[in-house]
């Protein structure tokens, strides 16, 4: 694994952009992502900065551009789980795999997710997204759910694979 010169920080307004971009190009590749519409410098702020259940947000910066972004958000009424567990969700540039760019967004995401009281991290990943399912269980996840064909925006099923990672 070649590893980049990679600086990792919490997420501000001004760093929406470059995620937006990120996402969007993560959306348009297709096949790792549930989310099939790009977000908006705006929605993105109030989606993964600024959200009022946010545990965390976590960007890298390497050679100067926005690499990959990570954020933790408490469970919500939209998709409840137990009290204590907060759901994780991890974007790298296409360009960025195994470089260590995940990794090193977890290290900051386990250490500010453990300080806020966050008990277990659910990653809900699309079961065709083979490297999003060996990246989450490379830092310890483990299965405990799955949801069957579950349909996509634009109406395509795709299996979901729920995985945990107990913090405390």
């Amino acid at each position: 694994m070649m590893m980049l010169n990679t600086g990792v920080g919490p997420a501000v307004s001004g760093d929406a952009a470059q995620m937006t971009r990120l996402l969007k190009t993560v959306i348009d590749a297709g096949g790792t992502t549930a989310y099939q519409t790009p977000f908006d410098v705006d929605k993105m702020r109030h989606h993964c900065i600024n959200r009022p259940d946010l545990v965390c947000s976590h960007v890298t910066i390497s050679n100067g551009q926005l690499s990959g972004f990570q954020y933790v958000g408490w469970a919500t009424s939209a998709d409840p789980m137990p009290d204590g567990w907060a759901v994780i969700a991890t974007f790298v540039g296409l360009d960025r795999g195994k470089m260590g760019i995940g990794q090193k967004l977890f290290s900051a995401t386990r250490f500010a997710a453990k300080a806020a009281g966050v008990q277990v991290l659910d990653a809900t990943i699309r079961g065709d997204n083979v490297g999003g399912l060996k990246y989450y269980g490379g830092l310890g996840f483990t299965d405990y759910a799955e949801i069957p064909n579950l349909p996509l925006a634009d109406g395509t099923p795709v299996t979901r694979i729920r995985k945990k990672l107990m913090l405390t």
